[in-house]
């Protein structure tokens, strides 16, 4: 066990974690989200006007979110679908300013993805009561660029080849998606628990699966949320299988050893 000085119970020194690479961390802070700041601009004045929406991500990254035309963020995207979205990744420990967020800059549209509602609802279950009113509609933001800030001096531009990730070789995946969550999320609640509290460190209690793909896969429990990563790309079922079984294993070890 490490100590506060990243010394071990021995005394040995261990070398401090090293950083993500700013397009990881960024991709995980937005995978993490269940909400973020929209800001667009004010069709009336061209003021920015800021919102908070509640947020999901595509298979390949894409921010989706779900508006009612009567919001008045909507009636600013229909004048100007330029906006912006602000993922806030610090918390309530210490000073927020040395946390990590990402602003994505782009352009919000509604979205013609087949998997939005699924991906979206999965991930935000209070909207099924409203997701089918008229009104509402399910929007993606289409990223032009971001701006990511991951603590005091850890300041970079990313592109959107940064923020998403090439989903071509993954159709097998996506087409199987909404049934490997249904069947983890049914079948292997224990496994999902296990991802969450020797894996990710996160306190027990009713995990469920959101969301995966070829990178990882996201849970979410009482409104915490954690991101597994897999040890290696995945574009199949079965390679999924395979890697949500060894995960289980080393969960199981770390527990056992514990």
């Amino acid at each position: 066990m490490a100590g506060t000085d990243g010394s071990t119970e021995s005394g040995t020194p261990q070398p401090p974690a090293a950083h993500p690479p700013p397009g990881e961390a960024t991709r995980t802070l937005m995978r993490r989200a269940l909400k973020a700041s929209l800001a667009t601009l004010e069709a009336s004045t061209g003021h920015p006007y800021a919102s908070l929406v509640t947020i999901a991500t595509d298979v390949d990254g894409t921010p989706l979110f779900l508006i009612s035309t009567l919001a008045l963020h909507t009636k600013n995207l229909l004048s100007d679908a330029r906006a912006s979205l602000l993922f806030d990744g610090t918390d309530a420990a210490g000073d927020p300013l040395a946390g990590g967020r990402v602003t994505v800059m782009g352009r919000a549209v509604k979205t013609q993805r087949a998997t939005a509602r699924e991906r979206f609802l999965a991930r935000q279950e209070h909207a099924r009561g409203y997701a089918d009113f008229p009104d509402f509609a399910f929007y993606e933001l289409v990223p032009e660029r971001a701006h990511f800030i991951g603590g005091f001096g850890r300041i970079v531009d990313l592109t959107p080849a940064d923020l998403l990730i090439d989903v071509s070789d993954a159709a097998a995946l996506i087409g199987a998606h909404g049934d490997i969550v249904e069947h983890m999320n049914d079948d292997h609640a224990a496994a999902i628990a296990l991802y969450a509290t020797e894996l990710a460190g996160q306190p027990g209690g009713p995990w469920r699966m959101t969301g995966l793909d070829p990178e990882g896969f996201d849970l979410v429990c009482d409104g915490m949320t954690c991101r597994l990563p897999f040890t290696k790309r995945v574009t199949t079922p079965d390679a999924a299988r395979q890697e949500l079984v060894a995960l289980v294993g080393t969960a199981r070890d770390r527990q056992a050893k514990r």
